[in-house]
């Protein structure tokens, strides 16, 4: 346990470095030719946290197995003292991070690296106790067995959302049918087409759109392209958008997502 605690430990410190040198990236400015600027870099991070989180969680049932069928005398005293050291430079790196992972998934994918770890010193003090009091070695392999499962399941839920933003799928909030039949509802619109939403990183979504306005309507544009950006915001978290307003529909009208055929 106490061996798979450090290794986890020196992820958590490489997972911190690529999460750091993303969020300063995503703080550069928009260029020519990054005209959205570094924000998928974050995305990215938190890929490659939750990639090394899968791989650590596999390392770590390897070795639990083997260390299962051929237990070896454990150094109790040591692997304490260790383990509460380590929990407690975790909970101080936890409080630093409370607060920033719910709408930053890079973030979150760093704090995952750091629950776990804390799980682990957790786990090893507890270990150590049994250990101590009972001599029942393989205590630390069956708990090395629960650190590896409770890393695993949020690594594959880090590393699928990750995926779900780098394959530019629509928010989860925001499919597009859903989104069409809100902005439907809006007075002075008759329909959506060519509607497309995608997400830049796990805080920042975008949407492009073709608005067939109603001709009677007394609204000037900027108006409706205020209403219907409000109501975007509000309802969707959606910041950025590209909206083409029409009195008279294009050829793809009634064709939701046309150009995606």
């Amino acid at each position: 346990a106490l061996l798979s605690d450090a290794v986890h430990v020196f992820s958590d410190a490489a997972s911190l470095l690529i999460s750091w040198l993303a969020i300063y990236l995503s703080t550069r400015p928009a260029t020519s030719s990054r005209t959205y600027g570094y924000h998928r870099a974050e995305v990215f991070a938190a890929f490659v946290n939750g990639i090394s989180l899968i791989v650590i969680s596999g390392w770590i049932f390897y070795e639990a197995y083997h260390r299962y069928m051929s237990p070896t005398e454990i150094k109790v005293t040591g692997m304490f003292i260790v383990a509460c050291l380590g929990f407690v430079g975790n909970l101080l790196i936890l409080w630093k991070l409370h607060g920033e992972s719910h709408d930053n998934l890079n973030v979150r994918s760093a704090m995952l690296h750091v629950i776990g770890d804390t799980l682990s010193s957790v786990a090893v003090v507890v270990g150590g106790a049994i250990i101590f009091w009972t001599g029942w070695y393989p205590i630390d392999a069956i708990l090395s067995f629960l650190i590896g499962g409770i890393i695993l399941v949020g690594a594959v839920n880090v590393t699928k959302e990750a995926v779900h933003i780098l394959l530019e799928n629509s928010p989860r909030n925001a499919d597009a049918d859903t989104v069409a039949t809100h902005l439907r509802s809006l007075e002075p619109v008759k329909d959506v087409h060519d509607l497309h939403i995608w997400s830049l990183c796990s805080n920042y979504c975008a949407l492009s759109a073709h608005v067939v306005v109603d001709e009677n309507t007394t609204l000037a544009p900027d108006r409706i392209l205020e209403q219907i950006n409000g109501e975007l915001q509000a309802h969707f978290g959606i910041s950025h958008t590209t909206l083409q307003l029409e009195q008279v529909a294009c050829e793809q009208a009634g064709n939701l997502l046309c150009n995606a055929q």
